[in-house]
């Protein structure tokens, strides 16, 4: 089980490129998204990711974070997190 998860890595890198397995993570990913429950763990998730997911990390309460923002960071100074814009 172990090895369909995070095969061993040996320490070299195909092609000698670091990022060629982020392609082949994201297609784990993506056959594996079925599986999923449909919640986000909010630190696993960049900004780079699209905004459905971002929204999905924060569930419902997105939209009354929005607001809280708006009135109490108008400026996001807050910001290093995943974001919440104002």
């Amino acid at each position: 089980v172990q090895e369909l998860v995070a095969p061993p890595f040996d320490g070299a890198y195909p092609d000698g490129d670091p990022f060629h397995a982020d392609g082949e993570a994201r297609e784990f990913f993506d056959a594996t998204a079925g599986f999923a429950t449909g919640g986000v763990y909010v630190n696993f998730v960049s900004e780079a990711e699209d905004a459905a997911r971002v929204d999905a990390a924060y569930g419902a309460n997105y939209d009354r974070l929005r607001q809280l923002k708006a009135k109490y960071d108008p400026e996001n100074v807050f910001r290093t997190n995943l974001n919440v814009r104002p």
